[in-house]
């Protein structure tokens, strides 16, 4: 299936600095980045785009209702980008508001010890919700940002969890009193970085929560594949093919990852590591028909950027293509992959062993389980074929 695709505005605007030097590209504003999200929408590269709150308008504390106030710098800025972006027939497809660029949330944002800390984030996060609501987004996604720990002691771990879960309800009741745009939200899990420890690490983590929340119904998630699950060398493909079982998956945040390190945020496919696994999750997707889009969640190589006037717009124009034309090349593959005869057939010659008690064990009847007369020997013998599907998935991966 040739999915559509999403370029956020943070990709774009990325500067490429690191905790080790600063910038490396000038900067793009707001209107300038709009622009070069709106070259690819009629180049036909990109779908959708997406905005965190500080992507597009600075935020004023001491203005939580600026987006409302005509005369303000924020409204007529939003104003600006819509007219854009209607011209150039380019959908905001998602909104996430930043917890974590501002000082203020050096402790957390939804989980602060500081209430107050707590009811500015609130504000700001309901402050999106509107932004959202303008651009006519369908999703709002809640990024763990800085809600976690570096000390384990230092945590009020009867209030932590309580905390993440009173600000997405809060989400959820402000989006249906005032019946916004927004039809359903994700939490994108993290394992670390920029704090020590996330409160939601993993894609289970997320899952988890979201069954305590007031309406689950509501809320799924958006792994960031491969980044964050690698982060900690777990698997993309089990994140993804949890979330889909869970019915959780509205769309996908993409990029690639050396697993084990710090988060690379790479381009798709860019980097020693990665071209098998984001293949697999591609195949996953196409193999469960999956229905959502993808959204990319990456930057320019720092290496590969440069300052100067003459990079400022172009190199982002290349980084985009790059994006696209290396996630077709990948989704390309994984549909051949997925529609190949003789892998199916291998497939299904190793992995639908066709028994009598399958039926048994699908309706839990639990009398003719326990009746059951299973070859012990038989079935022990029995070697299992999992290097020769993979074999053959490597041969066909590299064409041979």
């Amino acid at each position: 299936m040739k999915r559509q695709l999403s370029m956020p505005f943070w990709c774009v605007r990325s500067t490429v600095g690191d905790p080790f030097g600063g910038p490396v590209m000038d900067e793009v504003s707001a209107l300038e980045a709009c622009d070069i999200l709106c070259d690819a929408k009629a180049k036909g590269l990109i779908d959708f785009t997406s905005t965190h709150d500080d992507d597009i308008v600075e935020w004023d504390p001491l203005n939580p209702m600026d987006d409302q106030d005509p005369s303000s710098p924020a409204y007529k800025t939003l104003h600006a980008l819509k007219e854009k972006m209607d011209k150039a027939g380019l959908k905001m497809k998602m909104v996430t508001c930043s917890l974590h660029g501002d000082r203020l949330f050096r402790n957390g944002g939804l989980t602060n010890p500081d209430p107050e800390i707590r009811a500015l984030a609130a504000q700001k996060v309901m402050r999106t919700l509107r932004i959202g609501n303008f651009f006519g987004a369908e999703y709002f996604t809640y990024w763990v940002a800085r809600d976690g720990f570096e000390c384990q002691f230092a945590v009020d771990w009867a209030q932590a969890y309580k905390r993440i879960e009173a600000g997405l309800n809060l989400a959820t009741r402000y989006i249906k009193e005032n019946k916004l745009s927004i039809k359903y939200c994700t939490i994108e899990p993290k394992p670390n970085e920029p704090r020590g420890e996330m409160f939601l690490a993993t894609t289970g983590h997320a899952l988890a929560l979201i069954s305590r929340l007031e309406d689950p119904s509501m809320w799924g998630v958006n792994p960031e594949l491969l980044q964050h699950e690698g982060m900690t060398n777990l698997s993309a493909t089990n994140a993804t093919g949890m979330a889909i079982n869970a019915g959780k998956l509205p769309f996908l945040h993409v990029g690639n990852q050396k697993a084990g390190q710090f988060d690379n945020d790479n381009p798709i496919l860019t980097g020693m590591d990665g071209l098998k696994e984001m293949i697999s999750v591609f195949w996953i997707l196409e193999k469960l028909d999956w229905k959502g889009h993808i959204e990319f969640d990456n930057h320019l190589l720092r290496a590969d950027s440069a300052p100067g006037e003459a990079n400022r717009i172009q190199l982002r124009k290349d980084f985009i293509k790059h994006n696209v034309d290396s996630y077709r090349m990948a989704e390309k593959k994984a549909e051949e992959l997925a529609a190949s005869k003789e892998l199916n057939d291998l497939r299904a010659a190793m992995l639908d062993k066709a028994s009598p008690i399958e039926k048994a064990l699908e309706s839990y009847d639990l009398k003719a389980i326990q009746a059951a007369k299973i070859d012990y020997k038989k079935v022990l013998e029995t070697p299992a074929s999992n290097a020769k599907i993979d074999y053959a998935f490597n041969k066909a991966l590299l064409g041979m």
